[in-house]
């Protein structure tokens, strides 16, 4: 289940650095902490995009200038995201960063219909390997063409599937098939062109900064409908939660795929 939450921003212009998901992540950690439920304080089976809007790019970084804009969340678990909202709509006004926004509505993606064979875009970079104190394995580049990368996001997706809980050993042995092939044209585009679709990002996990190599390309993916459908929800790669690995639909219309939720802020505040 993907919600959008719809934010009105206060001061047009302000920006964000380019890759702002530490400052997300940071402001969803402090909402599931400050709700003080111990179940979902640490709850990592959720995935966000980066904030959406008419921008501009500047040396600092987006400058923002739509009177609003969105933030993308997604979970299987609905409970998770209908307790996600009710706190942030507790707030009457938000700081993220440099932008001063207040909740206003929420919208929820209609379903799709997945199959076996899907196109990927990735609308968060993709990390198909955890960084370490003092290791420069996080940061090391991989060909997204090789087996290696497809291998790594598939022991991922298997360890993170079976920590849910959610899925018999039966099944989980089942879900063998899984091919992450890279669209080649748009890579050697980039190449062509010497623009990056691999960079460094910064990860910080209690306090410590840590950096590792994400990913932004489109792909298909050969896996089960059971696969695909966890990883559209709750993200491809490490940490999801920290706003990494959100993936969506290639070629599809965003604004036709909504409709309202009943998460407004009028519904919340009677």
């Amino acid at each position: 289940m993907r919600v959008r939450i719809i934010f009105k921003l206060k001061n047009r212009g302000a920006y964000l650095p380019f890759h702002h998901q530490h400052i997300l992540a940071q402001f969803l950690k402090g909402v599931l902490v400050k709700g003080g439920n111990e179940k979902y304080i640490h709850y990592p089976y959720f995935n966000f995009s980066g904030l959406k809007g008419q921008t501009k790019i500047s040396r600092n970084g987006l400058h923002y200038y739509s009177s609003l804009v969105t933030l993308v969340i997604s979970s299987a678990d609905q409970a998770f995201l209908d307790y996600l909202l009710e706190q942030v709509f507790e707030f009457d006004d938000v700081q993220l960063g440099n932008l001063e926004v207040s909740p206003m509505n929420t919208e929820v993606e209609k379903a799709i219909d997945l199959t076996d064979e899907m196109k990927f875009i990735c609308i968060s970079p993709v990390v198909p390997t955890k960084a370490a104190f003092n290791d420069t394995e996080g940061k090391r580049f991989i060909l997204p063409e090789t087996d290696e990368f497809s291998d790594l996001l598939y022991d991922s997706t298997m360890q993170r599937m079976e920590s849910t809980g959610l899925y018999t050993e039966a099944q989980l042995a089942s879900f063998n098939k899984f091919q992450i092939v890279p669209d080649v044209a748009y890579l050697n585009r980039l190449r062509e062109k010497e623009k990056k679709f691999a960079r460094i990002y910064s990860v910080f996990d209690m306090d410590v900064k840590y950096e590792v190599r994400g990913y932004t390309l489109p792909f298909k993916l050969y896996a089960a409908k059971e696969v695909q459908e966890f990883l559209f929800n709750c993200g491809l790669g490490n940490y999801t939660y920290k706003g990494f690995g959100m993936l969506d639909i290639a070629n599809a219309n965003p604004i036709d795929r909504t409709e309202q939720y009943s998460f407004s802020k009028e519904l919340v505040t009677v």
